[in-house]
């Protein structure tokens, strides 16, 4: 075979290789979806709202909370990076709005809510229902 061939054949290997390989941790992780609160106290789930990603709940272990089923909790969720994203979360139990945060990965999903800019932070971990 001639050098010029081996050369050519050798270079698009490589970009197939590459190509590849970039593509498969390129993937972007996605909050859609059911998801249950570590301690089975709840259940929300997060769907599109405009660009960003909202979350209402859909499901309370306890009557008496002062949270109810339909309340939204999160929302105006804009993807930061692949695998977080950052908004507003509301928590029932007070009445009142933090800046949210959340990040994804595998099927946990950790979220924040916060104050005096993130200094003070109040974290929960969900797993994906079903």
């Amino acid at each position: 075979m001639k050098p010029y061939i081996c050369r050519a054949l050798f270079r698009t290997a490589l970009v197939v290789a590459a190509l590849g390989a970039g593509g498969a941790c390129a993937f972007a992780q996605e909050a859609g979806g059911i998801w249950m609160r570590d301690d089975g106290a709840a259940r929300i789930e997060f769907s599109p709202c405009g660009p960003a990603l909202c979350a209402v709940i859909v499901w309370l272990k306890s009557p008496t909370s002062k949270a109810h089923v339909g309340q939204q909790v999160f929302f105006d969720m804009t993807r930061a990076d692949q695998n977080s994203w950052t908004g507003k979360a509301f928590n029932p139990e007070d009445g009142k709005t933090y800046s949210g945060k959340m990040t994804l990965s595998g099927n946990r999903l950790k979220t924040s809510g916060c104050v005096l800019g993130g200094l003070i932070c109040k974290n929960v971990t969900w797993r994906r229902a079903g």
